[in-house]
């Protein structure tokens, strides 16, 4: 493990990775918005995926540690077998931003401390 690899640093990349394989998910979702019978897919269950990402290697090996897209069932479905819902994708959209935003902020917290500790503890505002 390098010097400055935390657990926590684990943890945020991949959640990082998790985020950025949800946007593509969403991203696909919306593309195909106009395509007779495609079916929303989504990441089942998010929170569980998070979850999962933050545990570190230890509890869950790296190969186990592999988000996959499913189909969402339950959505309302157009007469042309179409069920991909723009103001529901545009929801989770924001909400995964929000959380890539979030973990990117943690990150960031994580070098200044690793910096701050490099440069002999100075001020850490």
């Amino acid at each position: 493990m390098p010097m400055i690899e935390t657990p926590l640093m684990r943890g945020l990349e991949r959640v990082l990775d998790l985020s950025a394989f949800r946007h593509q998910v969403i991203a696909a979702n919306l593309a195909n918005i106009d395509t007779p019978g495609y079916r929303t897919r989504d990441l089942r269950p998010f929170a569980g995926e998070i979850e999962q990402a933050m545990a570190g290697e230890e509890a869950f090996p790296e190969q186990s540690f592999t988000p996959i897209a499913h189909e969402i069932r339950g959505l309302l479905e157009r007469p042309d077998g179409n069920n991909v819902s723009v103001e529901r994708e545009s929801l989770l959209l924001a909400q995964n931003q929000l959380r890539f935003q979030v973990a990117v902020a943690f990150l960031k917290s994580e070098f200044h401390q690793i910096s701050a500790a490099i440069s002999g503890g100075g001020s850490t505002s």
